[in-house]
């Protein structure tokens, strides 16, 4: 019998497998491992707790990524696990593993991205560690949240026949990653060059600077709307599809000429010779929400803007994408992994 490896796995395996063997010894843990975010009962209201890893090399790449954009990106992407569980961030910690590479300069500009996103999203910078590193800059960031009881979403909601929706546009980030990697390229080929990104200003954003989509949480509790299930968009939309369908034990049908994308990124898509069905479910890095609604609380998310339906949610365990010519083809996970 062949030996099972990380790689057999995959990540999501690899949690499963840690998931598996963690016991919980505390009334107070709510939900553990396997969602966006773990859930601690505090009596009133949950605690949320959310951590993310970025590692040089893996995560980001320093030849065009400014420090302060990467400070305040390692926040926003904890601050979007909280969003996906409907909830608010309060607190983070920020730890840091730095090489002899990095003066204070560079530091002092790092947490300068921090600051900035904590002021954009109302929340304090309250703890963290500091160690040396041989291999590059590692970041490590806990985010603490709130939710009240009756307003927490899980992975798990999902029914039949819910609107399926996402929020903003998807697909833009990755494709600014391959912009900022083909100027990486010309630039190490020529050092001389200026890089050629001025009409890629919106794609390049989107992967350097993404926002968590605590807006849209506001925006639901204005109009007194809960969702039955939500995840944000870190994978590709095809991977978080998956999720949710595996934890709701329900399927997606999903239209893919209502999903909401800019034309910058189908420009790019064509530039790059890039298919743009699989850039965009599989893309990745949007940090934008998928979120199922019941039916009767359409005409009132209709009010949000940033809302888009883009298909329906089935009995059948199935997951499907219907191509505008209407042909369906099964949606499988070729995301982040």
């Amino acid at each position: 019998m062949e030996k099972e490896t990380i790689e057999s796995l995959g990540e999501f395996g690899l949690i499963d497998r840690i998931k598996s063997n963690a016991v919980i010894f505390n009334t107070n843990t709510a939900l553990g491992i396997g969602d966006d975010a773990a859930v601690i009962d505090n009596g009133n209201t949950f605690t949320l707790i959310s951590t993310d890893l970025l590692l040089e090399g893996v995560h980001f790449d320093l030849t065009y990524t400014p420090l302060k954009h990467l400070g305040y990106k390692a926040v926003a992407v904890n601050v979007s696990d909280i969003a996906a569980m409907n909830g608010t961030p309060k607190q983070i910690t920020v730890s840091i593993a730095i090489s002899n590479r990095f003066d204070l300069e560079a530091i002092d500009e790092f947490y300068e991205g921090v600051n900035a996103a904590c002021e954009a999203y109302h929340i304090d910078l309250v703890g963290g560690d500091t160690a040396s590193s041989r291999s590059g800059l590692v970041i490590s960031v806990t985010a603490v949240g709130e939710v009240d009881k009756d307003k927490i979403v899980y992975r798990s909601g999902a029914g039949e026949n819910d609107i399926v929706c996402v929020t903003g546009d998807l697909g833009a980030a990755y494709m600014g990653l391959q912009v900022l990697e083909r100027e990486k390229q010309e630039f190490l080929g020529n050092p001389q060059m200026q890089p050629k990104i001025d009409d890629k200003t919106y794609v390049v954003g989107r992967q350097l600077k993404p926002e968590g989509r605590t807006d849209i949480v506001h925006d639901l509790n204005e109009i007194g709307v809960v969702p039955t299930s939500m995840i944000d968009i870190s994978d590709g939309l095809a991977s978080e599809i998956l999720h949710l369908s595996k934890h709701s034990q329900v399927g997606f049908t999903v239209f893919f000429d209502n999903i909401p994308i800019e034309n910058i990124t189908l420009e790019t898509c064509t530039e790059f010779n890039l298919n743009p069905i699989a850039s965009i479910i599989s893309g990745g890095e949007d940090y934008e929400l998928l979120i199922t609604f019941k039916q009767s609380d359409f005409e009132k998310i209709k009010s949000i803007p940033e809302i888009t339906p883009i298909g329906f949610v089935t009995k059948e365990i199935e997951n499907w994408l219907v191509l505008n010519s209407g042909e369906k083809t099964k949606i499988v996970a070729q995301g982040w992994k």
